[in-house]
């Protein structure tokens, strides 16, 4: 006679999560959720765009997402394909498709080799894990991409922040704390501000440390074909290594490293990301080719997006807002939470949609409005955005912030 035994099951109630998590959700409702009008976090209003929104959120900056060539080239690929490579890249063989686009990369970019990554987090967070460790001290802009901060606290390493593009401040850090990797980011996704690049290599490469440049925002728009800021500067021979999202101009779903050969070799086999993570699949990487063939050939994109850009900075500086942009990036910088709450709201309340930005990716005084200006808009939408920034300067109380008033006085 066989006895059964039946074990008890413990029902869990989807709505009771222990103290443990509760605590950390009530703290993200306190603080993102419960202190705007339409209880949710800033970066929601309540409106939602429609056909005939100015949308100014999207990073296509080239405004070549919908290309027929690159949409033919992935439609193609998943036409003809019989069998996906689901796996690790560290099963792929040096002919295989990704393996050629990285040559390809590398070539377009004055570099020895690149790497393929699923994202531009997954290539920064993978390359500080490989190239530092505790005993290196990692020089990191105080408003770096918070990828980069990642990757330090993954590798073990120290971050050492200097002031935002202050090359006098990273050169006495180094000087006191030693050889170790500098790094930054060539434009800046949340100002729109430019690297003083030539100043940060120099002392970089007078103290004999490892750079790291992350141009996620540069690659493609600006530079020689669309090649970077540092290929635009002509110091591609003077940087050991670049990283990018191609989720912005190239209007894909992956990263790049762009590095020597040396630890491209060595890297698949090294990095959490690209051991643990599967590949990208051969369709995405026919998209990638044909868009990097697209923006070779886009100067006529880089052109209008420049002129543009400049239009659009001159128009706001003009109307007493506050910004510090240098680039396709023109972000308001309205400071305090409440403040740029009321700005979102009285745009899009006449169908303009930018993108509001808050802490973390703010400080939590430095929230922001940042609009990102593509090569597809007409002057007639840009003209009629300045046109609300200018009529709603009373409403949104734009006189009385802290960084109009410090521009004035600036001025």
């Amino acid at each position: 006679m066989h006895m059964v035994v039946e074990k008890s099951q413990a029902v869990i109630n989807s709505s009771d999560l222990p103290d443990f998590i509760e605590k950390k959700l009530r703290q993200c409702d306190d603080e993102m959720f419960r202190p705007r009008k339409n209880k949710k976090p800033l970066v929601l209003g309540d409106r939602l765009p429609d056909a005939g929104s100015i949308m100014l959120q999207s990073n296509d900056y080239l405004n070549i997402s919908n290309h027929s060539r690159i949409r033919k080239a992935q439609l193609e690929m998943l036409t003809a394909m019989n069998r996906e490579p689901l796996m690790s890249a560290v099963f792929l063989h040096e002919d295989s498709a990704m393996n050629q686009f990285e040559k390809k990369m590398a070539l377009f970019t004055g570099f020895e080799s690149s790497i393929l990554c699923q994202s531009g987090w997954s290539a920064n967070v993978g390359l500080l894990q490989v190239i530092a460790d505790p005993t290196v001290p990692v020089y990191i802009d105080f408003f770096a991409h918070m990828s980069l901060w990642d990757g330090i606290k993954i590798a073990g390493a120290t971050p050492y922040a200097f002031r935002h593009n202050d090359a006098a401040h990273l050169d006495r850090l180094i000087s006191e704390y030693g050889q170790g990797i500098v790094v930054f980011d060539s434009l800046y996704s949340t100002s729109g501000e430019i690297a003083p690049i030539r100043e940060l290599v120099e002392v970089t490469n007078r103290h004999g440390c490892v750079s790291v440049v992350d141009e996620s925002h540069s690659l493609g728009t600006h530079g020689k074909q669309g090649a970077g800021l540092i290929n635009e500067y002509g110091m591609s021979d003077q940087v050991h290594f670049i990283t990018a999202s191609l989720a912005k101009a190239f209007a894909g779903r992956a990263g790049i490293i762009l590095c020597p050969s040396r630890l491209s070799k060595y890297y698949p086999f090294l990095a959490s990301p690209s051991i643990f993570s599967s590949t990208l699949l051969d369709y995405e990487i026919a998209g990638l080719n044909a868009t990097l063939d697209v923006i070779i050939k886009g100067d006529d994109r880089r052109k209008a997006l420049r002129e543009k850009s400049r239009y659009f900075r001159t128009g706001l500086s003009s109307l007493g807002y506050s910004i510090a942009s240098e680039s396709q990036i023109v972000s308001i910088l309205s400071g305090l939470e409440p403040d740029t709450e009321k700005l979102r709201d009285a745009l899009e309340a006449r169908n303009i949609f930018g993108s509001a930005f808050m802490a973390p990716a703010t400080p939590r005084t430095r929230s922001l409005m940042r609009f990102s200006i593509h090569s597809g808009l007409t002057m007639e939408e840009l003209d009629y955005v300045l046109n609300v920034c200018e009529d709603i300067r009373d409403e949104i109380g734009m006189w009385k912030w802290k960084s109009t008033r410090k521009n004035k006085a600036s001025h």
